[in-house]
């Protein structure tokens, strides 16, 4: 795993079966489909400076998927023998795509749980999204979970990133699922110069002071992501990495869940390995989910960085 390019100047990630040092890249297989992820699309309400994803008002580079396609995708892992416990959204902002409410009122009457990852802002607080959440919270206790982008405890670094006034609007809409009783969870980032706990206990602060109902010292409630700079070194992973870092392929993400996505363009959607690469071509996987039970070869920054050594995981 020593961090050099190969003997005759190969380039890292640039071979889906080799390193730059010519050994074996490592691969996970799907072995326990536990989340199926959509994209809604990647239109957003706001900008952020280091979105991976690269959501705006004006990027439609994924575009809404739809109730339908949804319920299409829910029925194939139903026909494959997926024992899925749960379905995630992302975007862009989920909240922007028309059929939000009920793309996860399809889900949950299919018996899972719903987790939506949001910025809590104005799309989310427009009245009949609001209405639809309470109605859905309302018939499915228990299994609606949103998760809100609040990338640091302060106004001053959050801002930074999302724009001035932002961490104010997020926590209004937090207020809102507070006081509906709606379960919520956030997501951060480590990318402000402190330590994990010095993190933990500025949200910790934070929610005792609105009354938020999130653990702080739990990584499955305040989930803290690692800054995603694909032109950052890192080493690739190959086969032998398993038994020196002492981890199993199973606990990598693309172990247990995939993506579907709706290029813009497209006729059909398509599955993608993860949350994390929705515009790579080599992780795309194909359009049914049967398709996109093959191994997934960790060709990526991403995979070495976020996955694997960083040991994180959009999933709740």
């Amino acid at each position: 795993m020593k961090d050099v390019n190969g003997p005759e100047g190969l380039q890292k990630f640039s071979d889906p079966l080799r390193t730059a040092r010519g050994e074996t890249r490592a691969e996970v297989a799907l072995t326990n489909p536990d989340t199926l992820w959509f994209n809604t699309g990647t239109l957003c309400n706001i900008e952020c400076l280091s979105c991976y994803i690269e959501s705006s008002p004006t990027n439609d580079a994924l575009v809404y998927m739809t109730r339908a396609e949804v319920e299409d995708y829910l029925a194939q892992a139903r026909s494959r023998g997926w024992s899925l416990r749960e379905i995630g959204f992302t975007g862009g902002e989920p909240f922007m795509n028309p059929e939000i409410i009920g793309m996860t009122e399809a889900s949950l009457l299919a018996g899972y749980e719903v987790l939506i990852l949001t910025n809590a802002m104005q799309p989310m607080m427009r009245r009949r999204l609001r209405d639809g959440l309470v109605d859905l919270h309302t018939r499915f206790p228990g299994r609606l979970t949103l998760r809100v982008s609040l990338d640091h405890w302060s106004a001053r670094h959050h801002d930074a990133e999302r724009g001035t006034g932002s961490f104010e609007r997020s926590l209004e809409g937090m207020r809102w699922l507070r006081d509906e009783g709606i379960a919520m969870t956030v997501a951060g980032r480590t990318v402000w110069g402190e330590s994990e706990a010095e993190a933990r206990a500025g949200y910790d602060a934070l929610y005792r002071a609105e009354g938020f109902a999130i653990d702080a010292l739990n990584p499955g409630r305040t989930v803290l992501f690692p800054e995603m700079d694909e032109t950052v070194d890192v080493p690739e992973i190959t086969t032998a990495c398993w038994g020196i870092l002492h981890k199993s392929p199973d606990s990598v993400m693309c172990a247990s869940s995939r993506m579907v996505v709706k290029r813009k363009g497209a006729a059909t959607p398509t599955v993608v390995s993860c949350t994390l690469l929705p515009y790579e071509r080599d992780f795309e996987l194909g359009r049914t989910l049967a398709e996109a039970e093959r191994p997934v070869r960790l060709n990526h920054p991403h995979c070495a960085k976020f996955c694997v050594l960083g040991g994180a995981s959009c999933s709740a």
